[in-house]
């Protein structure tokens, strides 16, 4: 969503946020404050979020003039948009994905809940292991064909089948997904059923609470094996090196209440040039990229915690780097306040630290005497030498300060470990999917939850999970994720979590730095349908320009009618 950025990576200037930051302190502080409410984690259960949706009202009554809705303008940070929902892994890719495709739940822009989209309703088996979907009638694909319980079935098949699907091991709760991506059984034998046109049935080796979220993303939309044909909102229209444009598709179920007639994504690191633009009004909203100090209207200035966390972690696939003894001695000697010196929120756990969740002992003592009395102990019961030189190969991105910046502060504090910590420089823009088939010993990783769940980060760690990159495996984590998996106890699911995170610290795999932020320009009193939440997604489809006049003298606007510009 969500990362990763992120990698579902996304690009903060950290800098510049830091300037302006107790500026905005009580906005960023009430925002952060909400990843702790109920209602954005609450209990996901199938059967009990197809009641609520079922009697949701149609729309709100909400005063939207037609006249004067245009094309839309945003400006993100440059990069090479993967569009294929199956494949896509990055938050700013999640975003547009969520504008073209759509599956049987979109997310709420408020709570994040799911939204009934092309499900309209969902039953649950007394034992909890068969749901049954009813796929919306009339549903077509922007080319007009229909689209069905086939054609949901067919998604799906597609995505298990697909290599490097990043997200298909969420799918494995249905029976024979995973062995079907292994490549074990025939796709007749997985437990996705469609019975007829208009209804689904699900069968699941055990129940899976949280289900109805993770068909939320962009992963779990349905498409066909054209890249040109869309279930979503918006169609692809034209795309450049540094502009991608979507327009309504006329097909879509809700088009009447879709507003906007097009979406135009402009890609810039010009951080000065993009506040001027939006000063001037030739942007509706950028993402990341702009100093908050240049925008005129700084009640436009979005500051908000999300649900994500930036950490370093071990690839665990190379001696002595697989054993736990000589991960933990180096972490024992990181210095945690200059790893995070510059980051706004610190973080010593992998999960944002939420109401409800138990508490984990994270990660911030730094022991160097200890660290080398560890190291020393490690070596000796690997047969290592004392005194022999131990490598570790660091890869970090080319165009990354900030990782620069972590490989100085430890190959300096591990020296005295006798640690030679070595470099591997990756110029490839798609950091994280360089990852994979790197020999590298570390990596630095941020992730944005994927649904409102702390599954949503654990998952990356778990065994023959498609997310996992450190090659770490731990029967007593596996364990506890499965039975977070079956409780629908949110307390006990929460526990067991906890659990689990914590088995995951002590065992040396990560090391957090920071809990993720957002930083958005977008004037509220000209824009609706945009809300601040948990995981930074705001769906194209709820978008609406208001009727305003602006308040600051010698703007450019554009003419909300016909594109033209003025003064005000």
């Amino acid at each position: 969503m969500r990362s990763v950025k992120n990698f579902k990576n996304s690009a903060f200037p950290y800098k510049l946020m830091s300037m302006f930051i107790n500026k905005f302190k009580k906005i960023f502080l009430a925002t952060a404050f909400t990843l702790a409410l109920g209602n954005v984690f609450a209990d996901g259960e199938p059967e009990k979020n197809a009641e609520t949706q079922s009697k949701e009202s149609a729309k709100k009554n909400i005063d939207i003039n037609e006249e004067i809705q245009r094309e839309f303008h945003i400006t993100v940070s440059a990069m090479n948009f993967n569009l294929n929902p199956h494949t896509a892994a990055y938050s700013m890719e999640a975003q547009i994905l969520d504008g073209l495709y759509e599956g049987l739940y979109s997310y709420d822009p408020r709570t994040l809940e799911p939204k009934n989209a092309l499900a309209t309703e969902c039953k649950l088996s007394r034992d909890k292991l068969r749901v049954t979907y009813k796929i919306r009638e009339g549903a077509k694909f922007s080319d007009g064909q229909p689209i069905n319980a086939f054609s949901v079935r067919n998604a799906w098949l597609m995505l298990i089948a697909t290599p490097n699907a990043p997200y298909a091991s969420f799918l494995d709760c249905v029976k024979g997904a995973r062995e079907f991506r292994a490549g074990k059984i025939p796709e007749s034998e997985v437990g996705i059923q469609a019975r007829d046109n208009t209804t689904l049935v699900l069968h699941l080796n055990a129940p899976t609470a949280h289900l109805n979220k993770i068909l939320c993303h962009h992963a779990f939309a349905i498409k066909t094996g054209s890249d040109n044909v869309f279930s979503g909102a918006f169609v692809l229209k034209e795309r450049t090196d540094n502009m991608i444009l979507l327009e309504k598709n006329q097909n879509y179920w809700d088009a009447e209440n879709v507003h906007i007639p097009s979406v135009r994504i402009n890609t810039s690191d010009e951080i000065a040039d993009n506040a001027w633009d939006f000063n001037m009004g030739k942007v509706d909203w950028i993402a990341s990229v702009f100093n908050s100090k240049t925008i005129l209207n700084q009640d436009s200035v979005r500051l908000a915690a999300i649900f994500g966390t930036e950490y370093i972690f071990f690839k665990c696939q190379n001696s002595p780097w697989d054993k736990a003894e000589f991960r933990n001695a180096l972490i024992s000697a990181v210095p945690w306040s200059r790893l995070r010196k510059n980051s706004l929120i610190k973080a010593t756990t992998l999960i944002y630290p939420l109401n409800g969740y138990p508490k984990v002992e994270g990660l911030s003592d730094t022991e160097t005497e200890d660290a080398i009395e560890m190291m020393r102990e490690a070596k000796k019961a690997a047969g290592i030498g004392e005194n022999e030189k131990l490598k570790l190969k660091f890869d970090i991105s080319a165009t990354s300060t900030r990782q620069q910046d972590f490989y100085e502060i430890l190959k300096e504090a591990w020296a005295p470990l006798g640690i030679e910590l070595e470099a591997k420089i990756t110029n490839d823009y798609r950091y994280v999917e360089s990852i994979p088939s790197s020999d590298a010993d570390l990596f630095v990783y941020s992730w944005i939850g994927d649904f409102a769940d702390p599954l949503a980060f654990l998952e990356l760690f778990k065994e023959n999970s498609t997310l996992n990159q450190t090659k770490w495996q731990n029967e007593k984590f596996n364990e506890l994720l499965k039975e977070a998996s079956l409780t629908n106890d949110n307390e006990e699911h929460n526990k067991l979590l906890a659990n689990a995170e914590q088995v995951l610290i002590d065992d040396g795999v990560i090391m957090p730095v920071q809990h993720s932020i957002s930083l958005n320009a977008l004037n509220g009193n000209a824009i609706g349908g945009w809300y601040t939440n948990a995981l930074d997604i705001h769906p194209y489809k709820y978008l609406y320009f208001k009727e305003y006049k602006s308040a600051i003298p010698n703007v450019v606007l554009l003419d909300n009618k016909n594109n033209t510009k003025k003064i005000n």
